[in-house]
């Protein structure tokens, strides 16, 4: 099966993993932002997005491409701040079609955020949240930065691609 990695970045933490991901198994990686291509032109899609603000930043892409996809194979990476778990799950909740949800296989990443590198409007809002989380560690992250880019993060979803490209080895094999 051939794929392709579609992702929207921010502040480049998606984009990293993306370019990781694809030297790692060899499928392309668009950013949905600059790209035209059609997801609908491979057997399976990769979709990569950041949290901003407790929403995926690829919420409307995904709702626009939907129907090129929703019959091929879907691994879904996250970039936050924040671990997997129920806050990253109610966050993906509220941004993805549940047909989608349902049948997507994803994979938490840790991403990066240095205040120096944020617009102004992000810091403030960051800056506000900090102060207002109820969570002293996370509201510390959001006050201070953090980074938790880590390249083996990538290997549960590189033996996912992979077990998707063997699919189509197997079934050339077969005929």
């Amino acid at each position: 099966m051939n794929g392709a990695i579609f992702y929207a970045t921010r502040y480049g933490s998606t984009a990293q993993y993306a370019d990781w991901i694809s030297a790692a198994t060899g499928i392309p990686a668009f950013d949905v932002s600059n790209a035209d291509a059609d997801p609908s032109d491979y057997d399976f899609v990769v979709i990569g997005a950041p949290v901003i603000y407790h929403k995926l930043a690829i919420r409307n892409w995904v709702r626009q491409k939907m129907p090129s996809f929703e019959t091929r194979p879907v691994v879904f990476f996250t970039v936050a701040g924040a671990p997997a778990g129920s806050k990253l799950d109610g966050w993906i909740a509220n941004s993805l079609p549940s047909a989608l949800i349902q049948r997507m296989n994803h994979f938490a990443l840790r991403g990066r955020q240095n205040p120096k590198d944020l617009s102004c409007f992000d810091r403030m809002m960051l800056i506000i949240g900090g102060l207002k989380n109820r969570d002293r560690v996370a509201g510390r992250e959001e006050l201070e930065g953090f980074d938790y880019m880590d390249k083996a993060g990538i290997e549960p979803i590189v033996k996912a691609i992979q077990q998707l490209q063997l699919r189509e080895v197997a079934a050339n094999n077969s005929h």
